[in-house]
């Protein structure tokens, strides 16, 4: 094997809608978690953990993307589902959604949770891996394609114990071994230390996935991230969209790409946008040991950030890496004469980097917006300026209907990627949104 083929790299897997839609107070359609896969896919994102087969209101939605990725549309984007590492979840999730070929599988393994979790059932560490590794068998048994394992509470795991669940877990055919740092407990140097030390003694892919309670979630996915790189294994950073996540929030999706590409010792690349003609040292040249993802394309960034905020109903910081409102502005008299003569005095990537710079139109006059009371007139007039024509008027009453459905469950107007999203794929655009509760049933 050359070296070039050995090199390890650090790929991103992008929970927002799992871990994401969790969170308290906060709710995504199925129509929107449907344009985050497919902005996510631009994007470059390896996986979307794209949300939870055993529960039965997602069902439609799962399988309906899973429909998008066989048509091409969802790929080369892996979708995933996250289970508790429970036989009978196993065999409920495979049941539902039957196509699905990836999942991780995630049980509790720390003193604390073993105890308070699993009250009165007297667990050791033991007894969690025999029940992970059960679950990894009888994925493997119906037909998935990749299994995860995930080690809930990791960071008050004894390191000793996830050598050892992640060597069971590898043994039994695990490709991979996510460390999660739960409550957002570890630090850029332990978490460094502990990776290592797992990646040296199993061998096995090492998923980071970090909580900001302490503000430390994209460092300690970074140093987590190198640790996994310099154990001899790849390397994947749990991210959401907008660092959106239980309590504190998760390591932000753009965030993670900007440290990765730009930081100082970690960072493979420079911004592009600057006036080449000016004389920077080029990273790249030093750090290609921590690569990212060749298929990451920053210049989705924005599109990806703007459409989650609107979505979730929860606005962008001005202060946020990258798509902040403030990131690119000046107003201090020797910023803004440093950053005229030279943007690379005051900024260290381009706003054009991030996808940004396209004017901004807010129409004041008269407009016409798509939603659930909507007319066949309005509808095709939105559809014209968007440059699509209908056939003939029994085609545009179909994607009406359709939209108008759409409209119901996100109860805002339409974007105008989701109305072209919706005319190009009405059919499954109809099955994805459809929800039939199971009356007196589990679910």
């Amino acid at each position: 094997m050359t070296e070039k083929a050995d090199k390890k790299r650090i790929y991103l897997v992008d929970v927002t809608n799992r871990d994401g839609v969790q969170t308290s107070r906060l709710s995504l359609a199925k129509m929107e978690k449907t344009m985050l896969n497919f902005y996510l896919n631009k994007l470059g994102v390896a996986y979307s953990e794209f949300g939870f087969p055993t529960t039965k209101h997602e069902t439609n939605y799962l399988n309906g993307n899973l429909m998008l990725a066989k048509k091409g549309l969802l790929s080369p984007i892996k979708l995933s589902g996250w289970m508790r590492a429970i036989k009978s979840d196993v065999e409920e999730g495979k049941r539902l959604v039957p196509d699905l070929e990836y999942a991780n599988l995630s049980i509790s393994t720390s003193p604390q949770m073993i105890a308070h979790k699993f009250t009165g059932k007297g667990y050791t560490i033991d007894n969690i891996i025999s029940q992970m590794t059960q679950a990894v068998d009888r994925a493997y048994e119906l037909g998935f394609k990749e299994i995860g394992v995930n080690a809930e509470d990791a960071s008050r795991t004894p390191l000793k114990d996830l050598i050892e669940f992640s060597k069971q877990a590898k043994k039994h055919g695990a490709v991979r071994f996510r460390y999660c740092d739960t409550l957002g407990f570890e630090t850029p140097f332990r978490i460094y230390k502990r990776v290592l030390k797992i990646a040296k003694e199993v061998g096995i892919d090492i998923e980071l996935h970090c909580h900001n309670d302490l503000g430390l979630a994209v460092a300690n996915s970074v140093a987590g991230a190198a640790g996994a790189i310099d154990g001899g294994v790849n390397a994947y950073i749990n991210v959401t969209v907008n660092g959106i996540g239980e309590r504190a929030g998760n390591a932000d999706l753009v965030s993670v790409i900007l440290a990765l590409r730009y930081g100082a010792e970690i960072g493979t690349g420079i911004s592009s946008s600057i006036n080449s003609e000016i004389e920077f040292h080029d990273s790249s040249k030093d750090n290609e040991k921590y690569a990212p993802d060749d298929r990451i394309k920053l210049k989705y960034a924005w599109r990806l950030a703007t459409y989650a905020a609107e979505a979730f109903r929860v606005p962008i910081p001005v202060n946020t890496p990258g798509v902040g409102s403030n990131m690119f502005a000046h107003e201090s008299g020797i910023h803004a004469d440093g950053v005229l003569k030279n943007p690379h005095n005051y900024e260290l990537y381009s706003f054009e980097d991030i996808g940004r710079g396209k004017p901004d139109v807010t129409h004041t006059g008269r407009i016409i917006t798509v939603g659930e009371y909507g007319g066949l007139a309005g509808f095709k007039h939105v559809y014209d300026e968007l440059g699509i024509h209908f056939n003939n008027d029994n085609d545009a009453r179909k994607v009406l209907e359709i939209s108008r459905y759409v409209n119901v469950t996100t109860q805002k107007p339409l974007t105008a990627d989701e109305l072209r999203f919706i005319f190009h794929n009405p059919e499954e655009v109809s099955y994805i949104i459809g929800v039939t509760p199971e009356l007196g049933k589990n679910s």
